[in-house]
């Protein structure tokens, strides 16, 4: 292949790479609307999305390795391990922080993420983190800011909790950049099962109704397993710096369908600040050509 050629699939490989975070962060967004149907305790509400998913991302992996499901999950190896206790610590710690911390807080504290792996894949993958990265996270913060407006009152624990959830999410980013070689499909599918045994001694099954599995079935399988599955597929393809970036349309994308859907209208700063997190997505997705690193290599 010559020089041109070579870049231009690097070009199309980026590319494909967006549009699958990007279309992984629309499916992450619609939990809002989602769960809002849903009159179950949050423990359940956890243990029946995690049954969903963890089926719907199991098909997934039997219909991409084409019936080799045990070879797939073996594939993994302690990477894939180590992902799946992040995308079940993740899932935990937020809705844990959630319950002694504002929403607005916790948001605001994820934000840290693509930072957190953008730092993390410098360290340990020797990624370069571009000055245009550099100026789009920094957008990005500006824009979530201005979206939450002033956290709310939070604690320690709620605060915790929040930093801890980030910080799973950009590790998980990491590993799967690092291993890009393999699918983490079933790593996410293992996190599920995870999941499922952690909540099912405090949850209550029986108290789901008819209406609220149709509800379940679809955070399972639309928000939750699309959602990873498109992520394992762009983490692969594109720097962590990038997965993380545009991973913040779900904050932006989640307020705007609870306005179409519930006719709830979000307030002047989500809007703002939307806006500016978009302008920040745009930024470091324009073109595919590398720019100068802000970091020597």
């Amino acid at each position: 292949m010559t020089t041109a050629a070579l870049a231009l699939e690097g070009s199309r490989r980026e590319r494909r790479g967006q549009i699958y975070v990007a279309l992984a962060a629309v499916a992450w967004s619609t939990a809002g609307v989602l769960q809002r149907q849903l009159t179950l305790d949050t423990a359940t509400q956890v243990f029946g999305r995690a049954v969903f998913a963890g089926f719907a991302l199991l098909a997934y992996v039997a219909v991409v390795d084409r019936g080799r499901v045990l070879d797939a999950f073996r594939s993994i190896g302690l990477a894939g391990v180590a992902v799946a206790g992040c995308v079940a610590v993740a899932s935990a710690s937020f809705i844990g922080a959630l319950n002694h911390s504002s929403v607005a807080r916790v948001l605001f504290i994820l934000a840290v993420s693509p930072m957190l792996a953008a730092l993390l894949a410098r360290v340990t993958l020797g990624e370069p983190i571009s000055r245009r990265t550099v100026l789009a996270m920094a957008l990005a913060l500006v824009g979530v800011s201005v979206m939450l407006g002033s956290p709310g009152e939070g604690s320690l624990v709620g605060d915790s909790l929040s930093f801890l959830c980030a910080l799973a999410f950009a590790i998980m980013v990491v590993i799967t950049r690092w291993r890009h070689d393999v699918s983490m499909a079933p790593a996410t599918c293992l996190s599920q099962v995870i999941l499922v045994a952690a909540f099912l001694p405090f949850a209550s099954p029986g108290e789901i109704s008819g209406g609220d599995v149709g509800w379940l079935a679809a955070l399972g399988v639309g928000q939750i397993g699309l959602g990873f599955a498109l992520l394992t597929v762009g983490a692969r393809l594109i720097p962590a710096a990038q997965v993380g970036l545009i991973t913040l349309l779900e904050v932006v994308l989640g307020p705007l369908w609870v306005w179409l859907a519930l006719d709830e209208r979000p307030s002047t700063l989500t809007l703002v600040g939307g806006a500016i997190v978009i302008v920040a997505i745009v930024i470091q997705t324009r073109g595919t050509q590398p720019d100068a690193p802000a970091t020597p290599h």
